[in-house]
């Protein structure tokens, strides 16, 4: 790897493990300076951040597999009711 001349390969290494851990100050400097010349990278980036921040913050299911929200009882039933209603079963 040259001092401040990384190739897209190298780029998208150090960015994901940037997610992981704080790079040194060469290499981050390194990925600024390719980031501002290359768009495919800089987009990369862009998408880890957007599934990073999206991911953590809705999580949808905890260790059992379990919904956060529960769905009331009466609305269970009026959806099954609502289903059995207006769907063929044997379709």
């Amino acid at each position: 790897m040259s001092y401040l001349m990384f190739n897209c390969k190298e780029v998208t290494r150090l960015v994901s493990e940037s997610l992981d851990r704080k790079l040194p100050i060469h290499q981050r400097a390194g990925i600024r300076v390719h980031l501002f010349m290359c768009k495919f990278c800089s987009r990369y980036q862009q998408q880890l951040m957007f599934l990073r921040k999206n991911l953590s913050t809705s999580a949808m299911y905890d260790e059992d597999t379990e919904p956060y929200i529960a769905v009331p009882h009466e609305a269970l039933k009026r959806i099954k009711h609502f289903l059995h209603e207006n769907f063929d079963e044997s379709e």
